[in-house]
């Protein structure tokens, strides 16, 4: 019995931790996808769908309390300002870029060239 116990107490969970987390994550898509309807066939709504359920999703992460950085650079990439990440969260625009803005900028301009590539959307100027 003491085996199951020093086994229970000193196993590396990081891999049980990170397979958790991606299940959450993929669960939360889910879940958007199954709040916002089918996918619509027209490309400009399909587009505007895929950026909705991004959005969703990140809610679902957020309110569940999880790590929603990966969203949020998501969503950053499709374009998406501040001002909805703010909303989404339920806080202002200003919190966060404050939360999420350096790790993002980090992320998507690692030499600090001021080039983050993509359609990420220019509303940093007034936040800095």
């Amino acid at each position: 019995m003491a085996t199951y116990f020093d086994t229970a107490l000193t196993t590396d969970l990081d891999p049980a931790v990170q397979a958790t987390h991606a299940a959450a994550v993929n669960a939360t898509y889910t879940q958007a996808q199954q709040l916002l309807g089918p996918q619509p066939t027209d490309a400009a709504d399909a587009e505007s769908w895929n950026v909705a359920v991004q959005i969703l999703a990140f809610r679902i992460e957020h309110a569940a309390g999880y790590d929603a950085f990966g969203s949020v650079l998501g969503l950053r990439r499709w374009g998406v300002t501040w001002e909805t990440i703010g909303s989404a969260a339920g806080i202002s625009r200003q919190a966060a870029h404050a939360r999420w803005g350096q790790q993002v900028r980090a992320t998507l301009d690692p030499y600090g060239t001021g080039e983050m590539g993509g359609p990420v959307a220019n509303d940093e100027a007034d936040l800095a």
